[in-house]
């Protein structure tokens, strides 16, 4: 029955992200989750239940990706949901292996802090291992409570330790321990709460006296299009036929991932005419398309910038080849690259996908610069990851920028998922950020990381927004993730000590 009420509260985790929001619902499930470790006969019956947390969170809260593997994998419904339970089942051993973890050096330290540090290093471990897939990260429900104001200094993984802190410190009342063991957690937990709001005066931020008037761009492309040939032009001259009445009246206009669908060397008459375009409108245009080289057969999912790379340009500087461009370095396994190619490949239509053998790109590239503004970008997934998003921002860095193309997902609550975790980036780092989508949900955000225009789903549509540019300078970017994986790491280290010491 245990095991059956954590599927329960795992399945309940889904409601506290966008598009429900019910931001509170994980300091419930999570007390439960801290009381069942704590009352487990042994480790291995504590992994169980870590397990059934698991399987119930990632069941329903990534239900979205069953969407795209139905759809255009091309495979049976038996075999779709195989692989659905594979990815679930996968990331479930790791709320397992915190509670393994956790049982078998429980009495070492407090409830609260114990579990808190092996929450953090489970945590990371899933955004590290096979390439990573941090999403769902329990941090990002909180978007819209008052633990928001932690995001500037501790990161979504603080507010996630924060969370399973005070969670477990719920949990730890209910425990049979002397008062004291169970009154200080609480006490600390209620400052935490108190605390939160007070936090907004070291956010790190204010906004300057520069201004961006943007355009970004929807087509709502179908999916099952977006690669055909014939509809490469139709495509291209939809996104120009959006943009051309607003070009002049913005100084940066926004195109979404892929946007154009003619591999770059073949698009070169398409790209220059808007280059010259984009430049005699006194803007820029950045856009998603795949690079490709024709000797080497080698493709890249690439941003580039046409028209004005500064404000005081003298002529569009765009040529095939050109350095202002960034390629995609966190590649989404399957959809961008296949893990033991040659033999995937052969299995399942899903392995075969059209545009899913790219080159990953560096991990530190240069932002990109767009009539004078300095954008670091990150090409859908990657958004996900805040380390890399920090260690490629400079001193000049005014905008984060993501495109995506969510077509993939239809209409499920995974577009919804990934603005939230957008959100997440523009707190952390104290910057607006701008997010083009093929067919939704395209917006922009400020810096407090609140939508500020936001297009509707499923429609071509054009965003125009006037946003206020800031200067940052937050702890988090300052830090990172070191003061929460440095603090855990210390108190993983003193509860192994502890557990390793001859009993006197």
């Amino acid at each position: 029955m245990v095991a059956v009420s954590l599927l329960l509260a795992g399945l309940a985790n889904t409601l506290a992200f966008a598009p429900y929001t019910l931001w509170w619902l994980p300091l419930l499930t999570l007390a439960w989750f801290s009381a069942a470790i704590a009352n487990s006969a042994n480790p291995r019956q504590a992994a169980g239940y870590g397990f059934s947390y698991g399987v119930g969170w990632f069941g329903l809260g990534i239900s979205w990706v069953h969407v795209s593997i139905d759809q255009f994998g091309g495979l049976p419904l038996a075999g779709s949901l195989s692989l659905m339970a594979l990815l679930v089942a996968y990331l479930a051993l790791f709320p397992a292996y915190t509670a393994w973890l956790s049982r078998r050096l429980l009495g070492t330290l407090a409830l609260p802090l114990l579990l808190m540090a092996c929450w953090t290093l489970s945590e990371w471990l899933r955004s590290v291992l096979l390439t990573g897939f941090p999403w769902l990260s329990l941090g990002y429900s909180q978007t819209d409570s008052l633990f928001r104001h932690y995001a500037p200094l501790l990161g979504e993984i603080g507010i996630s330790a924060v969370l399973v802190f005070i969670a477990a410190s719920l949990a730890n009342l209910l425990q049979r321990l002397s008062w004291p063991g169970r009154c200080w957690p609480a006490v600390v937990s209620v400052l935490l709460c108190l605390l939160s709001p007070m936090l907004v005066q070291f956010k790190g931020w204010h906004h300057n006296n520069e201004q961006l008037s943007v355009l970004l761009v929807q087509g709502n492309v179908q999916q099952e299009l977006r690669w055909v040939p014939e509809q490469e032009w139709p495509t291209m001259l939809k996104y120009l036929d959006l943009t051309r009445p607003h070009l002049s009246q913005h100084q940066l206009v926004i195109w979404p991932e892929a946007a154009v669908p003619r591999i770059e060397p073949l698009a070169d008459d398409f790209l220059e005419n808007l280059d010259k375009s984009a430049f005699y409108s006194d803007t820029a245009v950045i856009t998603g398309i795949i690079d490709y080289n024709l000797k080497t057969q080698e493709a890249w999912n690439n941003l580039i910038v046409l028209g004005k790379q500064t404000a005081d340009a003298n002529s569009g500087h765009y040529f095939h080849g050109h350095a202002n461009r960034f390629s995609k370095h966190h590649l989404l396994p399957i959809g961008e690259f296949v893990p033991f190619e040659s033999f995937l490949r052969q299995l399942a239509p899903i392995f075969d996908l059209p545009m899913s053998s790219f080159n990953r790109g560096s991990y530190v590239q240069p932002n990109l610069t767009a009539n004078g503004f300095h954008l670091l970008p990150a090409i859908c997934f990657e958004i996900a990851f805040p380390a890399q998003i920090r260690a490629n921002l400079t001193s000049e860095t005014q905008l984060l920028l993501t495109v995506s193309n969510d077509a993939w997902f239809g209409d499920s609550i995974g577009p919804h998922q990934h603005l939230q975790i957008a959100r997440m980036r523009a707190l952390e780092f104290g910057l607006p950020l701008l997010r083009a989508t093929n067919n939704g949900i395209t917006a922009t955000i400020d810096a407090d990381g609140q939508i500020r225009q936001r297009a509707p789903q499923f429609t071509e549509a054009v965003l125009s927004d006037q946003l206020s540019l800031t200067d940052a300078n937050t702890l988090y970017l300052r830090l990172g993730n070191l003061p929460v994986f440095g603090f855990s790491t210390l108190l993983l280290l003193l509860a192994a000590y502890r557990r390793a010491r001859p009993s006197r």
